[in-house]
């Protein structure tokens, strides 16, 4: 059984964030679990997602962005406040960052999403990228 559509696309952020993706060779977007997520080979990022509070306690986050984060940066990550690790994604090195608040920083969440996306993304897909200057 398909997951429920879990988004809008006027959500805060879907746009923005869809454009930051997809200007990424390779990239495309899929549904997977009801949100949009962004792939080129392995997802880099998605749409919205959840925080685990405690066991059977989830905190929504419909318009975050989630990315991989580089282990060596996590400690700074994990001391901003505006991060959270998401349920699911956090033990493997992923956090999350709304993207409905009105002070959100574009050029750190492309920063972000293009740290995510060198993490996955194929050597030949970031020599593309690199290539572009």
């Amino acid at each position: 059984m398909p997951h429920p559509v879990m988004f809008s696309e006027d959500d805060p952020g879907l746009a923005e964030l869809r454009e930051l993706c997809l200007a990424f060779p390779g990239a495309e977007e899929q549904i997977a679990h009801g949100r949009p997520v962004f792939r080129a080979g392995k997802i880099f990022a998605t749409f919205g997602g959840t925080e685990k509070l405690r066991p059977g306690d989830h905190r929504p986050w419909p318009s975050a962005c989630l990315v991989k984060i580089d282990p060596a940066e996590l400690p700074a990550i994990d001391g901003d406040g505006r991060f959270f690790v998401p349920a699911y994604w956090g033990p493997s090195g992923w956090r999350g960052i709304d993207l409905a608040d009105t002070a959100v920083d574009w050029t750190e969440v492309g920063e972000l999403v293009d740290a995510s996306y060198r993490l996955v993304a194929p050597k030949r897909l970031i020599a593309e990228l690199d290539a572009r200057g």
